[in-house]
């Protein structure tokens, strides 16, 4: 069986590739967690279907039922601060802004 490259490497490119992956899992946040409850926020776009059509609400609840698995009440919800950073690709200039939504909720 020939190889191209040896399993060493192999395993280097596997590590790199579930960091990578890791540090773009920013979309929904536990936060603010407290033994009865916390803050989950997560990333919304506003052309996109808001907070409410956001692809990342549905993991957000989730990660609400996982904290919480007699159940919930959402205390509060809203826009939080997001994030900013300077776009590096060829052709896009400026800067780009993440919406976040955060939910403040209580453990039954």
């Amino acid at each position: 069986m020939d190889l191209r490259y040896p399993v060493s490497q192999i395993s280097i490119w596997l590590a790199a590739i579930l960091l990578i992956c890791a540090g773009c899992s920013d979309a929904v946040q536990l936060t603010h967690e407290t033994p009865g409850g916390g803050v989950v926020t997560y990333l919304y776009k506003e052309d996109r279907g808001g907070p409410m059509g956001s692809p990342h609400r549905k993991e957000a609840l989730s990660t609400i039922e996982k904290k919480c698995p007699s159940g919930y009440t959402v205390v509060r919800d809203g826009e939080v601060r997001g994030y900013s950073s300077m776009s590096s690709m060829e052709g896009h200039e400026g800067e780009i802004t993440g919406r976040r939504w955060g939910m403040q909720f209580r453990c039954k």
